[in-house]
């Protein structure tokens, strides 16, 4: 099988680009890990001051929905949607604490949270793929690149190939 440059450079890009994955969902997981420590601080903050006005998280939420005042509500609103961020952010991370190399990855992809991924995102830095799943996603990369574009190149080239003879024979008819 003769080695085509194309496929070969293309076959390295992508498998690059896959062995990056596992990099970027740790460093995902770190600022994961920090979102859940400082939501659970505020969550707890409005729990404790719930409490101490007589009632639970649940009631509380109600009493300020309700309040005639907009701030308030306002408030309520954005604590509840707080106190559901924390708690899918802390189901994600039991994900990635107890499932295996693929299993964290498929945590990562299939529930990401959107703001940590774009801060992610910002500050990423690449790695050199040491995991298991990193050398694995490269090679992987690597070999679907470098196996399916000459594929996609024959059939390319078979359609030009037809379509010129289309041409050619429109033009030999006086198309």
């Amino acid at each position: 099988m003769r080695v085509h440059p194309v496929a070969f450079v293309v076959g390295l890009l992508l498998g690059f680009a896959l062995s990056q994955t596992p990099e970027f969902a740790q460093q995902y997981r770190q600022r994961l890990g920090g979102a859940i420590d400082e939501l659970q601080r505020i969550v707890q903050q409005f729990d404790d001051d719930s409490r101490r006005a007589g009632y639970d998280r649940t009631s509380a939420l109600r009493l300020m929905a309700g309040n005639p005042e907009q701030i308030v509500r306002d408030q309520a609103s954005r604590m509840a949607e707080l106190i559901t961020r924390y708690g899918r952010l802390r189901a994600q991370e039991e994900a990635f604490r107890t499932g295996g190399p693929f299993a964290r990855l498929s945590a990562f992809v299939l529930d990401f949270d959107r703001p940590l991924v774009q801060r992610t995102l910002q500050a990423y830095e690449p790695a050199v793929p040491v995991t298991t799943e990193g050398l694995l996603l490269a090679g992987g990369g690597f070999l679907l690149a470098y196996l399916l574009l000459p594929i996609f190149g024959e059939s390319w080239r078979r359609r030009r190939r037809l379509r010129a003879k289309l041409r050619g024979s429109m033009a030999n008819n006086g198309g």
